[in-house]
């Protein structure tokens, strides 16, 4: 079956040109101009993934996407936007985007965020069933044949390091007592480093790991996902966990 895509985009000639795009890249594509509208046909039948640019009449795509995942709506959402400033892509993460792109775009980077969404979803329900798909690798590199548990594992169910606990069954993570709220991609990164806890993470690596696509040297994405994530984990007068290692990528480490 092929994969649908909710595309919400006012402008018309984007829309068209992406909607053409899209198809002809074997996607199901229903195509809407508006936020209210984006958000009835989310209601009418859940997309594969969604598109949806930020700025819109009625209620834009900001809006669109609190209004999901207040739902519960889990569905992978992807941003375009034209604000290009650091704060303006948090405030997308925030609202619980998964990823994003900068216009103007190219439709081959647009596939590629998009392959590697659904590639993550499709993980993610793998192993919600107890199964992994035929040839991949879980986050921490290991084979779930092997014997032995995870890097930092303390039993079956939690991660444990740096003062931070995690379910990855049901996506929660702690550090101490607090409970941290955390994106889907946020959760992915913070398992990843927690798995490899110690260990430097170049940034290949990680653009593999989390979007199945490295980005390449100019990419700001990174950046941007890890010092959110810093801003939920860091605490007045407790050292940084994730630290950058300059030129090469960054490391989970206490102290």
């Amino acid at each position: 079956m092929p994969r649908t895509v909710l595309l919400a985009e006012d402008d018309r000639a984007i829309r068209h040109a992406l909607e053409r795009a899209l198809t002809l890249e074997g996607y199901r594509v229903t195509a809407v101009a508006d936020g209210v509208e984006a958000l009835a046909q989310a209601h009418r039948g859940r997309p594969d993934v969604l598109v949806l640019d930020v700025m819109m009449p009625g209620l834009d795509g900001l809006q669109v996407c609190r209004a999901l995942r207040a739902e519960g709506d889990g569905t992978p959402i992807l941003m375009l936007t034209a604000l290009v400033e650091t704060a303006d892509r948090i405030a997308g993460l925030d609202a619980g985007a998964d990823d994003y792109v900068v216009k103007p775009f190219d439709v081959e980077e647009v596939f590629a965020r998009l392959r590697a969404l659904l590639r993550r979803t499709d993980r993610t329900e793998a192993e919600g069933a107890g199964t992994v798909t035929a040839g991949e690798v879980p986050a921490g590199g290991e084979d779930p044949s092997g014997p032995g548990p995870e890097r930092g594992e303390a039993d079956g169910r939690y991660l444990e390091a740096a003062g931070l606990r995690m379910d990855p069954s049901a996506r929660r993570a702690w550090r101490g007592e607090r409970e941290l709220e955390l994106t889907r991609t946020e959760f992915e990164l913070l398992e990843l480093l927690v798995r490899n806890a110690g260990i430097v993470l170049d940034h290949s690596t990680i653009y593999d790991r989390i979007w199945g696509y490295d980005f390449g040297p100019g990419s700001k994405n990174l950046a941007v996902y890890v010092g959110y994530l810093r801003r939920k984990l860091d605490q007045p007068d407790a050292p940084q966990l994730i630290q950058t290692v300059r030129g090469v990528g960054y490391v989970l480490r206490e102290g």
